[in-house]
């Protein structure tokens, strides 16, 4: 299977807000496309700055910001089930 193209992405991820503000999600599919994406992106942010921190030589900021998007990623993990903050954080 592929990845999805941007534009696939954000017009499954648009759907699925409007799946989860009408209530019409008997199967999680838009929760849980919703949740993987959130944390998707905090995941690429670390992948981001390990590699940084790598070609950087190890220097200290950058290890401040791996540190940081490791941590915030951790946190997004945390997030409870019903937290209706999360569609608004993931439109474009």
């Amino acid at each position: 299977m592929g990845k999805p193209t941007t534009g696939e992405l954000q017009t499954a991820i648009k759907a699925a807000v409007v799946m989860r503000e009408s209530g019409n999600d008997p199967d999680f599919v838009a929760k849980s496309l919703l949740s993987l994406n959130y944390r998707m992106e905090k995941m690429e942010k670390v992948l981001m700055a390990a590699k940084r921190y790598l070609h950087a030589g190890q220097s200290m900021s950058e290890h401040r910001a791996l540190a940081l998007a490791i941590q915030t990623a951790e946190k997004a993990e945390h997030i409870p089930a019903d937290d209706k903050s999360i569609p608004t954080l993931m439109q474009h």
